[in-house]
């Protein structure tokens, strides 16, 4: 039976196993560009732009793309928006857009996924910070050389979400 120990009003029943390939869309790779100092206006993120504590878009150093952002409007984050780190010592560090970060656009060693409005981003996001995570991430990035995970096998992992009748709006006390 899937359902956990701790029960909120509003949530009684079964959760449902679902891979972030269902609750989310969108599996994109970011912007293949280098950075330059900050234009005032168009944020950009790396992997070193988050930190790995808190998960949070580091300001010390904002840095914009270096790059015509005449067509890259496919690479601003909304909200919705989780990025995954693909590769190297920091891959399977997650961060979740939030508004106050602005206009952000993402690099090209992350990956972008929009979670669906059926789902709670927040929710979703925090499945990104479990033990089961870290698991699944070390045991598909190992590689003969420099550890890494594709879009597709980011929407392999399953975690465990509560009824959809509740998953887009918070749960009533």
């Amino acid at each position: 039976m899937n359902r956990p120990k701790i029960r909120f009003k509003g949530y009684g029943d079964d959760w449902e196993q679902r891979k972030f390939g269902e609750v989310a869309e969108g599996f994109d790779y970011g912007l293949n560009a280098a950075a330059k100092e900050y234009d005032g206006q168009n944020k950009y993120i790396r992997i070193t732009d988050i930190d790995d504590e808190t998960r949070l878009f580091v300001r010390d150093a904002v840095t914009s793309p270096d790059i015509n952002l005449e067509n890259a409007d496919n690479y601003i984050l909304k909200k919705g928006d989780i990025l995954f780190a693909r590769t190297g010592a920091s891959v399977g560090k997650t961060y979740i857009y939030r508004e106050l970060d602005g206009l952000v656009y993402y690099a090209g060693f992350l990956i972008r996924a929009h979670v669906n409005e059926d789902n709670n981003a927040d929710f979703v996001y925090q499945n990104t910070l479990t033990e089961a995570y870290y698991k699944y991430i070390q045991i598909t990035s190992q590689r003969s050389g420099q550890p890494g995970v594709n879009a597709k096998e980011y929407q392999e992992f399953t975690f465990f979400v509560p009824d959809k009748a509740y998953h887009s709006s918070p749960a009533k006390v």
